[in-house]
C-alpha cells in the first residue's frame, strides 16, 4: 500500500508539473499600410496624417504586437512612429539617398520592420530592390511605376532561442508584368533558406489571391494565414480608400494584404481589423494581426 500511495504521489506531482508548462511561444504579428502621408487627396477632415496618427497608433497598441511590418512609410510618418513605438527596434528607412524626391508621392515609401526589443535579438537583417539590380537602392524594372523592395529582419526569440525571419514588402500597384517578376525574385530568395526555417511575409501585394503573383507565393510552400484560417472565404477590399464598408464593390474587388508563412510556422489565428472611431480610420486600408506558433 506504501508503495501503491508513493506512485500515486509521485504520479500527481509529475501532472502538476506537465499542468504547468507553458504552451508554445505566440508571435503576434501585424501588418500595417499606413498610407503615403501629403496627398493633396487627404486634405480633408479624417483623411489627414495629423488627424488619424494617434488613433493609428492606439490600434495598434491595443493589439499588443511583438512585430509591426509598415508600408508606405515616408519621413514624418516614421518619425512619428519610432517616437511613439520606443519599446520596439525599427529596421528598413535609413539606407542610400536614392529618393528623387523628398516630397509628395513620388518619393519611396519604405517598408519598416519594428520587433519589440525586450523579446527579441537582432540576429541580421537587409535589403533589396525588387528589380533586376536588387543591390542597387532605387532600382527599377519591368516597367514598375515606382521602386520597390524587401526589408528583411532575421531574429532570436529571446525566451525560447528560436530564430525567424520577417519580411515586409509591397509589390507594384498597377503593372502586371512587374507583380509577377518582383513575386518571382522574393520566392527565389527566400528559397535559399531551409524549407523548414521559420519566415513569416507581411505584404501589400496589390494582388487578388486568385492571380499568379500570389499562386505563386503558395505554389513554394508559402501558406496565407487569412485564406487558410478563413476556408478559402473571400474578405472584399481590405484597401477600402477611407471608406470601410462603404467603398462600392467592383467584380474584381478583393483582399490585397496579407500575411504568409513557410517553414515551421503555422498561423492559429489571422483577421482583418474594420475598426474606426466616429468614421475615421487609421487609414486607407485595414490592418491585419495574426498569432504565429513556430
Amino acid at each position: 500500500m506504501r508503495a501503491i500511495f508513493a506512485l500515486l504521489l509521485t504520479l500527481v506531482a509529475f501532472g502538476a508539473v506537465e499542468a504547468k508548462r507553458p504552451s508554445a511561444p505566440v508571435h503576434r504579428v501585424m501588418s500595417c499600410n499606413i498610407r503615403i502621408t501629403g496627398l493633396p487627396a487627404d486634405e480633408v477632415d479624417g483623411r489627414r496624417w495629423d488627424d488619424r496618427k494617434a488613433y493609428m497608433i492606439e490600434v495598434i497598441r491595443r493589439q499588443k504586437p511583438d512585430v509591426v511590418m509598415m508600408q508606405e512609410v515616408i519621413y514624418d510618418s516614421y518619425a512619428y512612429c519610432r517616437e511613439q513605438l520606443k519599446e520596439y527596434v525599427a529596421f528598413g528607412f535609413e539606407g542610400p539617398e536614392m529618393d528623387p524626391y523628398t516630397e509628395g508621392y513620388h518619393l519611396i515609401g519604405k517598408n519598416v520592420i519594428f520587433f519589440r526589443r525586450d523579446r527579441y535579438e537582432m540576429v541580421s537583417a537587409g535589403t533589396y530592390w525588387l528589380s533586376d539590380d536588387p543591390v542597387i537602392g532605387g532600382s527599377i524594372s519591368w516597367g514598375t511605376n515606382r521602386a520597390r523592395h524587401c526589408n528583411w529582419v532575421r531574429v532570436k526569440d529571446k525566451r525560447t532561442g528560436k530564430q525567424l525571419r520577417l519580411m515586409d514588402i509591397h509589390l507594384d500597384h498597377k503593372v502586371q508584368e512587374a507583380k509577377l517578376e518582383q513575386a518571382r525574385l522574393v520566392v527565389r530568395e527566400a528559397a535559399q533558406y531551409a524549407d523548414t526555417f521559420p519566415q513569416i511575409i507581411c505584404a501589400d501585394f496589390n494582388s487578388k489571391k486568385h492571380e499568379p503573383q500570389v499562386r505563386l507565393f503558395i505554389d513554394n510552400g508559402w501558406h496565407d494565414a487569412y485564406d487558410e484560417l478563413h476556408d478559402g472565404r473571400e474578405f472584399g477590399y481590405t484597401c477600402h480608400a477611407f471608406l470601410g464598408p462603404n467603398r462600392p464593390s467592383k467584380p474584381t474587388h478583393g483582399r490585397i494584404d496579407y500575411i504568409l508563412t513557410r517553414g515551421e510556422a503555422r498561423a492559429l489565428s489571422c483577421e482583418i481589423l474594420t475598426e474606426h472611431r466616429n468614421g475615421m480610420y487609421p487609414s486607407d486600408h485595414y490592418f491585419m494581426v495574426a498569432e504565429i506558433e513556430l
